[in-house]
């Protein structure tokens, strides 16, 4: 009987906490990117992208990967997506975000990563060219171009 009840609160709580978030001002974003880069051991990858918020706002970026690992390749990635959820400003989302990836691919491939910056996430997808293997730890930096 209280499972029911439960249940039944969930979407008064949902429509009561849309409103809330809305007045705290938050924003979905997306990133939109083109990335290359080659890796020896290090690993480093630059490219350019514009973010875009449902509030309206837009931003021209710079964007760099730089790490380490075990990591052979060449790689680029156009038409890159990237997705920002629950952000005040889009101010926010400039700095550098921790990564991690794993990546095998030849000619043509994907790749998939997610990252963090503080309570900001990253979730980038693309598919590209170039042939790449290993494992790499290291940052993504997006600056104000």
């Amino acid at each position: 009987m209280r499972r029911l009840r439960l249940i039944q609160l969930l979407p008064l709580t949902l429509v009561l906490a849309a409103p809330l978030a809305m007045a705290q001002g938050k924003t979905d974003c997306k990133l939109k990117f083109n990335l290359a880069g080659w890796s020896a051991f290090y690993k480093t990858a630059s490219g350019n992208g514009t973010i875009t918020c449902d509030n309206g706002q837009k931003m021209a970026v710079h964007i760099e990967a730089k790490g380490g690992g075990l990591t052979f390749g060449k790689s680029k990635i156009e038409n890159g997506t990237g997705e920002f959820s629950g952000v005040r400003d889009i101010k926010e989302l400039l700095g550098s975000y921790a990564q991690a990836e794993a990546h095998a691919g030849a000619s043509k491939s994907s790749k998939a990563s997610a990252m963090t910056k503080g309570e900001v996430s990253l979730a980038l997808a693309g598919t590209g060219q170039g042939w790449d293997l290993g494992v790499a730890f290291g940052k993504f930096t997006i600056s104000a171009k």
